[in-house]
């Protein structure tokens, strides 16, 4: 909970945070947080890469210099962060949906050929009919959902650098309130 420095009359007060950032956000979380006085526990962080939890444990002092201002950019910084997460889970949903979408009425296309086929007589022809969609459904999928997702990257990657630069600026202003 806290620390006693050498001479032994020195007390300091750590708050806690522990933050979800497993993966790639790491890094960001690290030295977005470390603008806003919050430095890296190292006992807590070694222990939860033990355990393989993907959390930081984070500590500053209780007594910092403009606690509110900087916990309004910490607040204002993990909403940028939350809108970096959608933006990229927007880059691939839309050609997920046409791509899962085509992939399920291939299947439904296959089935109907299926059923065509194995018929009393065998309708030939509208198994075929039915089959050469079908395989084209399941082949197209995986060329339609990366033409979706390159389409929307480039729509999006202007809004990821606006929210990466605005990102910046308020690390900026929370590093300028820190001793």
């Amino acid at each position: 909970m806290s620390e006693i420095k050498e001479d032994g009359a020195s007390f300091v007060g750590y708050e806690y945070k522990e933050i979800p950032a497993g993966g790639e956000r790491a890094s960001l979380y690290l030295d977005g947080y470390q603008n806003f006085g919050w430095v890296l526990d190292e006992r807590a962080g070694e222990e939860a890469l033990r355990r393989g939890k993907g959390k930081l444990t984070l500590k500053r002092d209780r007594k910092i210099i403009n606690k509110m201002e900087l916990t309004r950019l910490q607040r204002n910084f993990d909403s940028c962060v939350a809108e970096l997460k959608a933006l990229e889970r927007a880059k691939r949903t839309q050609g997920m949906i046409a791509a899962l979408t085509v992939g399920i009425l291939g299947t439904a296309l296959i089935a109907g050929s299926t059923f065509a086929a194995v018929s009393t007589p065998p309708n030939l022809w509208l198994m075929i009919l039915l089959a050469v969609p079908g395989f084209l459904g399941w082949i197209l999928p995986y060329f339609l959902y990366r033409a979706m997702v390159r389409r929307k990257t480039v729509q999006i990657e202007p809004l990821i650098e606006q929210a990466y630069d605005e990102i910046n600026d308020i690390c900026q202003k929370g590093s300028r309130l820190l001793p």
